[in-house]
């Protein structure tokens, strides 16, 4: 079966460009041309991943991340105009699994959609055999889950995947070029910045006091390591 594809953009010189590009990669489109469209099709046809540009009418990119991350784990790239850090930022807050900035290349987008497919498939690529306990956090290799003090963990996908990633490495450093080219891929066009916002989510979630961590560490100069 062929990998959709849900575009939601509201130029429509830009939204027939994706369109025609996406089909001729052998992708099946589907497109919105504003933000309540887009919503309801990202429900209704459970595309594989989502291209949402952040500027829309009626509901713009921001709101529809945060919705659909309420509901689904389903890949999101955003396209935005916009190239501030804090734009950026917030849409990798929201849920999002990577941005491009406007006016891209029609190929660094398509590396990007096969490379966010590839990852969001695979789970990161960490050994899946064990489960790795620290404390009063458990693990679950196996089963793609972590526990706190036995209750569940609500975790996006990336986000498990780093975790198990640097636990299943126990006491290794990693650089944040390193991490990102596993689990992001060494297609990926981003920053390190990805990877302190993950970690910053992970924190708040698994550390006793995440202004003073424990178990992911920073290593200075270097990047981050599992001391659990």
């Amino acid at each position: 079966m062929r990998d959709t594809v849900l575009v939601v953009e509201d130029e429509p010189n830009l939204l027939a460009a994706l369109k025609y590009t996406l089909e001729r990669e052998g992708y099946e489109a589907l497109t919105a041309k504003d933000g309540e469209a887009g919503l309801r099709a990202a429900r209704e046809k459970s595309p594989s991943i989502v291209l949402l540009d952040v500027m829309l009418p009626a509901l713009d990119g921001f709101e529809i991340c945060r919705l659909l991350r309420r509901e689904s784990s389903v890949p999101i790239i955003m396209l935005t105009a916009r190239d501030g850090e804090m734009d950026r930022v917030k849409g990798l807050e929201l849920g999002a699994d990577d941005y491009v900035i406007k006016p891209f290349n029609m190929r660094e987008l398509l590396a990007r959609i096969r490379n966010t497919l590839r990852r969001s498939a695979g789970g990161g690529g960490a050994p899946q055999s064990e489960t790795v306990v620290s404390g009063n956090l458990a693990i679950d290799l196996t089963g793609h889950t972590a526990a706190l003090n036995g209750e569940p963990l609500d975790m996006k996908p990336r986000e498990f995947a780093l975790i198990s990633f640097l636990a299943s490495n126990r006491g290794r450093a990693f650089t944040r070029d390193q991490i990102l080219e596993r689990l992001w891929g060494h297609d990926y066009i981003g920053d390190s910045r990805t990877v302190d916002v993950h970690v910053r989510w992970l924190r708040e979630k698994i550390e006793p006091n995440p202004s003073n961590p424990s178990r992911i560490v920073t290593i200075r100069g270097v990047g981050y390591r599992f001391d659990g």
